[in-house]
């Protein structure tokens, strides 16, 4: 007979094997491991951005001890990160709490870093870096015949900021919100230099919340007072935007001797930079509102804004089931076989697909040394077929459909052999695409900023090259 419950207690936590598909599992960061090791180089590039960051942080008053943590470390965890597809709080606690990923990441039986302080570490690494490093890892697959450039496929996709969807009546509260939160930080720091006059924030709030509920009424009525709702709203905005320039040229003169403290002064600098960078967005969603409310201008999407957070964010308009409209950036995806991602590209505009073809050749052609004998791509990519008259003499089989009516011939040459498997082949990228954003958490960015944007992408993309190489090897 079974027993309900095992009173004999363990002689301690000795590590258990695990079973076969944990085993499994951790295989991959063992060869990654492995890997990175092969190649210093890659580690080496990452060191440039972190050396000055991880002193600050392995510093603490002890001066002349060994650091605490090293790149190799915060770029594992960083590894660890997307892999697992988790936050910086999760990562902490991962880490902390797994002993083949405190092996992995060589933290071994040392303290584990805060999520904070990964943070930052890991936003010091520049987009540029990640590119580098994203390159090197191509070379060395090339160099160990692990990836050849026989074969090519291109396709892009949307990548979200973190932003809600953009209304103007939701930019103004923003914007108010904002600058009367950092208004009051100054108060608190040099009370006499500001002065207790009210910032309105319920009336902001309010009249938004109005603006919300009206928004569905279509008598002219209900447009009507739409239309007074935003004019109270923008006067009220307007009203903390024009004060603030008084209250920071007052700061800044008088700041410094009013400030308790050199630490206090240095707060208030910044503040002073926040203040004036929200104030100058705000200014900008303001006259947009009352430009396309007021005075009933239709204003192209180029002059909009989308985000006071993240301004870089653009309107991608792609038609897709479900999702017509999105807020972020494109993203340029070039592969080889065995879904090898051989180069990225992250757009601050979106570009015309066939104007990415020449780039994403001339690249394989530097790392491979020739050019790939089958090129496939979507038909967005049709216009550099017809206008690019050396693709067919470099490239022998582009297999990129054509847009509208076929003649003939065209509809020959897309019913022949090597077409219709180099669609097959294309169709792969895809899925690539799908593991990107569904496993390693590329569908919405939640980084802020346009630098900490586009590294992020290639933080993705060189944790995905090392599982394709892990899975391949392991």
């Amino acid at each position: 007979m079974r027993a309900k419950k095992d009173p004999q207690s363990q002689l301690g936590f000795l590590g258990a094997e695990g079973n076969r598909t944990t085993f499994r599992y951790f295989e991959r960061y063992q060869y990654i491991s492995a890997l990175l090791d092969r190649h210093p180089e890659i580690l080496a590039a990452v060191h440039g951005d972190l050396e000055s960051p991880l002193a600050r942080v392995n510093r603490e008053g002890r001066s002349g001890r060994p650091s605490k943590f090293s790149s190799d470390t915060v770029l594992r965890v960083v590894l660890v990160k997307v892999m697992e597809d988790c936050s910086f709080r999760e990562v902490e606690i991962r880490v902390d709490d797994s002993l083949r990923l405190r092996e992995f990441t060589r933290l071994h039986n040392d303290p584990m870093m805060d999520f904070s302080t990964l943070s930052g570490l890991a936003n010091a690494i520049w987009p540029e870096t990640w590119a580098k490093v994203n390159e090197l890892l191509a070379e060395a697959a090339v160099a160990e015949r692990r990836i050849d450039g026989e074969m090519l496929r291109l396709d892009t996709t949307a990548v979200e900021t973190n932003v809600h969807f953009p209304t103007d009546s939701h930019q103004l509260f923003d914007a108010h919100r904002v600058v009367s939160r950092i208004v009051r930080k100054i108060r608190e720091t040099v009370p006499s230099l500001v002065s207790d006059k009210r910032l309105h924030d319920r009336a902001a709030k309010k009249l938004h919340t109005k603006i919300a509920r009206a928004r569905g009424k279509k008598s002219d009525e209900g447009r009507k007072d739409l239309k007074r709702l935003y004019v109270r709203l923008i006067r009220v905005v307007r009203g903390i935007l024009d004060w603030v320039p008084s209250l920071t040229e007052r700061v800044r003169r008088d700041g410094a001797k009013h400030a308790g403290s050199l630490a206090d002064a240095m707060r208030l600098d910044a503040l002073l930079d926040q203040l004036e960078h929200f104030r100058a967005l705000g200014a900008r969603c303001v006259d947009l509102a009352h430009r396309r409310v007021v005075g009933g201008e239709k204003i192209p999407n180029d002059e909009k804004l989308f985000s006071i957070f993240e301004p870089h964010t653009e309107l991608l308009i792609r038609g897709k089931a479900g999702k017509e409209i999105e807020f972020g950036h494109m993203v340029s995806i070039h592969q080889v076989k065995g879904s090898f991602i051989v180069d990225y590209e992250v757009h601050a505009k979106k570009p015309a697909d066939f104007e990415t073809v020449d780039a994403a050749l001339k690249r394989h052609v530097e790392l491979f040394g020739a050019p790939p004998k089958v090129l496939a791509a979507d038909k967005g990519y049709w216009e550099s077929t017809e206008k690019t008259k050396d693709l067919s003499k470099s490239v022998e089989c582009v297999s990129i459909g054509k847009k509208g009516r076929r003649t003939a011939r065209e509809t020959a040459r897309e019913h022949g052999v090597f077409f219709r498997l180099g669609q097959k082949f294309r169709a792969g990228v895809e899925g690539t695409i799908s593991y990107l954003k569904r496993t390693l958490g590329m569908a919405r960015c939640m980084n802020k900023g346009w630098a900490h944007f586009a590294a992020t992408i290639g933080a993705t993309v060189f944790a995905h090259n090392l599982i394709v190489l892990a899975r391949g090897g392991g």
